[in-house]
């Protein structure tokens, strides 16, 4: 089930070249950063994205592991991250995606001497036709 807001525990990996911040629930969600300010920063960017991609390839989220529990090294520190995925979620959505469509010679010549908006055509047809699917 989706949720609004998720809360993660990160490891920020501290060495001279920055900070490494890793996601151990979630293998594969990864950012780096040169302070503090900047990792929380690029901790919430890199846990929000891999968060609404588990969604759009409906893979269930992990529980997160509690920040007691938390395994870390002398070098690492760990903090919570708060996303709120309701925030991109509708306009990640409602994002224009382009397609390529093939249709008679006579039908094209016909909208365009009637100035048809294709987009608005096909996106009025495709709603249409999907809300009448059983």
């Amino acid at each position: 089930m989706k949720k609004d807001s998720y809360t993660f525990p990160a490891i920020f990996n501290y060495s001279n070249e920055g900070i490494a911040i890793s996601f151990p629930d979630l293998p594969g969600c990864l950012s780096c950063a040169d302070n503090d300010v900047e990792a929380l920063y690029m901790a919430k960017d890199a846990l929000t994205g891999h968060l609404l991609m588990y969604e759009d390839d409906n893979d269930e989220i992990p529980e997160p592991t509690p920040l007691k529990d938390v395994k870390l090294e002398d070098n690492e520190q760990a903090t919570l991250i708060n996303v709120c995925l309701a925030l991109f979620r509708t306009p990640f959505n409602n994002r224009a995606v382009k397609k390529t469509l093939t249709i008679p010679a006579w039908l094209n010549i016909e909208a365009e001497k009637n100035r048809i908006n294709f987009s608005q055509v096909l996106q009025n047809a495709l709603k249409e036709y999907l809300k009448n699917e059983p």
